[in-house]
């Protein structure tokens, strides 16, 4: 079953769909075309892993940690199907990164891997976009990089847990203006779903809605204004989002501002970039 929330007729309605169109529970159907989708759950937290995809961690000719590292996303940062995503003016170096979100389906805290998976609602998929101008600033934690308002897309669905499983190696791919740019699949994954849940849940309670970014294929790269970015994910659909730029420019007047520095670039164009003949982008 697949479940989506959409704004109809003014109210945030919950919806499920039923071949090309949604249903509302009064019995209202919305074409799927026609539909303003919202990010299909609310949580209270969005946790995302850094590295998990072997594909990545060889992009960057690094080595995983023994464990999974995380960082936070605040729900400012939601965005949805068919949203705009915004790159703020004197900013360049906005990245794509397709992902599979997992939903918590029930209160979890201390659990094992085998009954992590019976706390998962669903998937969605997501496109954890990171704002690496910031990348030298906040002290790791990327908050302005990853956790800047429109970064993070969610949907266009909800697909729940008995009918999706991302055990089976399901492929995800990201397009920027029909182009493939990500190709990967979840068996490439070091931690998988319920190990990154149960990791999680040892210290911090994950309550029903709120969604794990599970990591990105390797080939993450920046993006401009107009393009149009598509997640694909084998089984729970396509994610589609427009770049646009910021109406006004990042102030100058307080915080730090932002940075092309080796980390900055090496980051966005995707490690050892001034070994690969690889040009930025034009302005």
């Amino acid at each position: 079953m697949e479940t989506r929330r959409i704004l109809l007729e003014g109210a945030v309605t919950p919806v499920v769909r039923d071949g090309e169109d949604l249903v509302a529970g009064d019995g209202r159907r919305v074409p799927i075309t026609e539909a303003i989708h919202l990010p299909p759950v609310a949580p209270s937290k969005i946790l995302c892993v850094h590295l998990n995809h072997i594909s990545r961690v060889e992009e960057f000719q690094t080595s995983l940690p023994p464990a999974p590292t995380f960082f936070h996303k605040p729900v400012s940062s939601l965005n949805a199907h068919e949203g705009h995503v915004v790159r703020p003016e004197r900013c360049e170096w906005l990245n794509y990164e397709g992902e599979i979100a997992i939903v918590i389906g029930r209160t979890t805290r201390n659990v094992t891997q085998d009954q992590a998976w019976d706390h998962i609602a669903g998937y969605t998929i997501a496109n954890d976009y990171g704002l690496h101008d910031f990348r030298d600033t906040d002290a790791g934690s990327m908050l302005r990089v990853k956790g800047s308002d429109t970064l993070c897309p969610l949907g266009p669905g909800l697909v729940s847990a008995d009918s999706w499983d991302p055990r089976d190696g399901k492929r995800i791919r990201t397009l920027v203006n029909g182009e493939v740019k990500q190709d990967g699949t979840t068996a490439e994954m070091t931690w998988d779903m319920a190990y990154l849940v149960a990791d999680l849940a040892r210290t911090i309670t994950l309550e029903p809605g709120d969604v794990i970014l599970s990591g990105t294929p390797a080939n993450s790269r920046p993006v401009q204004p107009g393009d149009v970015v598509e997640v694909e994910v084998e089984g729970l659909g396509t994610l589609r989002n427009t770049i646009v730029s910021g109406p006004t420019p990042i102030r100058d007047d307080v915080g730090a501002q932002p940075t092309e520095s080796e980390e900055v670039l090496s980051t966005a164009l995707g490690g050892d970039w001034e070994f690969r003949g690889i040009r930025k982008p034009q302005r």
